[in-house]
């Protein structure tokens, strides 16, 4: 069991895997973790990069170190504009 749950936000950078370091550390909004087994310490996470602005932009499927991982605060989601009709 990794402790992980959709709805994670995760920080994968170079602690996670050589591939993620320098500029190339990312945002991920977990969607799932692949259940079969796989290298000793290692898993196949499925989620949504997120921009600086919190919106997801593309879905990817990362290969990386659990020991790496750093669980990010979860971000408050912004509520939708209220028209004038609204208030």
């Amino acid at each position: 069991m990794t402790g992980l749950k959709p709805g994670d936000l995760l920080l994968i950078g170079e602690a996670c895997s050589v591939q993620f370091a320098d500029d190339r550390e990312l945002r991920l909004r977990l969607v799932s973790v692949d259940p079969r087994p796989t290298y000793e310490g290692w898993v196949w996470l499925t989620g949504y990069v997120l921009n600086d602005k919190g919106l997801a932009v593309d879905k990817r499927e990362v290969f990386v170190q659990q020991a790496g991982l750093r669980v990010l605060p979860a971000a408050p989601v912004p509520l939708p504009a209220r028209s004038r009709s609204d208030r």
